[in-house]
């Protein structure tokens, strides 16, 4: 990998791209800035791989505001992953587990799980019927903790996208647009208000936070589960210095709204710069299973029948644009699930560190940080470093070591809509296929 220099930062040419907050007319800035300290870097006394504190310590001094190129109106966005990125493990995650664990998920209405995710299959929703219809009337919780089997179903059809024997769990959706998989974890929610499900997160988050780093739990009868999460310090430390020098900080997530609403306080993001996995409310302030719209996607609507609009897009990959464009830039068009080509308009940093954050990750126009999670396209990205603007860190903790085979870029580490694996293309215009690289930043 090259490595970005300062000088590089200059030679870019990105001046003009530094305007890159939302405009008074389209987002309105809700979160009050903290006070302003110009010169504040990074704390020499957290540790990152190789020359990247000081890169990025030379963007925040050009891009901050007491750089060169800074402007207040509207101020440079930053934009973050959460799972994985802010913190080590996931949050949508912790909350699922919390809730098989503690009997939060409700029968579905009818006891039809085909209202829960129109992607779900046949099979999987008889094997959800035969496990949990049984154990409690429709919209009232199952008892997961105590059944093995109803937990069990859940969890492998959540984990693995398949029924505990073996059938495909989801079927017909776009891989560039959602995880089917993600999304019903979310959906699982549905009948709570959303002050319940800050509840459940708030319990999730106290019981993972105590446990000790490299605890496991038990789901059903799943062993050996993530049972701990904790902010990576580097990372706090670089949202808070991004702050503190004038930037617009923001977090993207594919686990839920208020899952990662609750959890973000933790690094000073307020609710209204968080960007999850949003479920629509019925006329009683809770929850439905339908998924809010973006982009050329309504909002979402499912009769369990086979029938259903929408609901076919999260914070995930392209969808992850699309709700920046959207939430940041308010952008409400079908162009939304597109890179914006006014520079103006995109995030002049990105962090993230899986495939699902390959999009906005490379909207990015100035700098950004990938997290080696050996997530083969997003590697592939991060190690071309398409116009020297690429960071490859790293895990902070529970690192990986290095992937041996390195990274197919040229072949398979893509994927395409349908999910089959298809060779990578660069940024350029027009792009050029990305050569193999070899896993080179990685955990000692």
């Amino acid at each position: 990998m090259k490595s970005m220099t300062s000088r590089a930062l200059l030679a870019a040419g990105l001046v003009s791209s530094l305007h890159c907050g939302p405009s008074p007319s389209a987002m309105p800035d809700l979160m009050t800035p903290p006070d302003l300290t110009p010169h504040r870097r990074l704390d020499p006394a957290l540790t990152w791989y190789g020359q990247n504190a000081q890169h990025l310590n030379d963007f925040i001094a050009q891009y901050g505001v007491d750089g060169a190129h800074y402007a207040a109106q509207p101020r440079p966005v930053a934009l973050f992953d959460w799972d994985n990125t802010i913190i080590k493990n996931d949050i949508g995650d912790a909350t699922f587990f919390y809730m098989l664990s503690n009997d939060k998920v409700l029968q579905p209405p009818g006891k039809n799980w085909r209202l829960t995710s129109p992607f779900l299959t046949t099979d999987a929703a008889t094997a959800l019927s035969t496990a949990c219809d049984p154990l409690a009337a429709a919209g009232l919780p199952l008892p997961t903790a105590s059944n093995v089997a109803c937990a069990n179903e859940m969890y492998s059809i959540y984990d693995a996208e398949k029924t505990t024997g073996g059938k495909a769990a989801f079927a017909g959706y776009n891989y560039r647009r959602m995880e089917a998989a993600y999304a019903w974890a979310v959906q699982l929610t549905a009948g709570y208000t959303p002050a319940q499900v800050h509840g459940f997160a708030d319990a999730a988050i106290a019981l993972n936070m105590t446990n000790p780093i490299g605890a496991t739990q038990t789901v059903g009868s799943n062993t050996g589960l993530a049972g701990y999460v904790r902010v990576y310090d580097q990372i706090k430390d670089l949202m808070g210095t991004l702050q503190a020098n004038g930037f617009d900080v923001w977090v993207s997530s594919a686990s839920s709204q208020q899952s990662v609403e609750r959890f973000a306080a933790a690094v000073n993001v307020a609710p209204d710069h968080v960007m999850g996995v949003r479920l629509l409310l019925d006329g009683a302030g809770k929850l439905t299973y339908n998924l809010a719209g973006c982009g050329d996607v309504p909002d979402g609507t499912n009769d369990g029948a086979g029938n259903f609009t929408g609901n076919s897009l999260i914070t995930y990959v392209d969808g992850k644009r699309c709700w920046a464009n959207k939430v940041i830039w308010g952008d409400n068009s079908a162009a939304a699930l597109s890179t914006n080509p006014d520079a103006q308009k995109r995030q002049v940093f990105a962090a993230g560190d899986s495939n699902t954050d390959v999009a906005f990750v490379r909207d990015a126009t100035v700098l950004k940080l990938v997290i080696n999670r050996n997530k083969k396209e997003l590697m592939c990205n991060g190690y071309t470093n398409f116009g020297g603007k690429y960071l490859v860190n790293p895990m902070f903790i529970g690192g990986k070591p290095q992937l041996a085979a390195g990274y197919p870029c040229s072949t398979t580490a893509c994927v395409d809509d349908k999910g089959t694996p298809v060779p990578c293309y660069d940024e350029g215009t027009p792009p050029t296929l990305m050569t193999d690289q070899t896993d080179s930043v990685f955990a000692p």
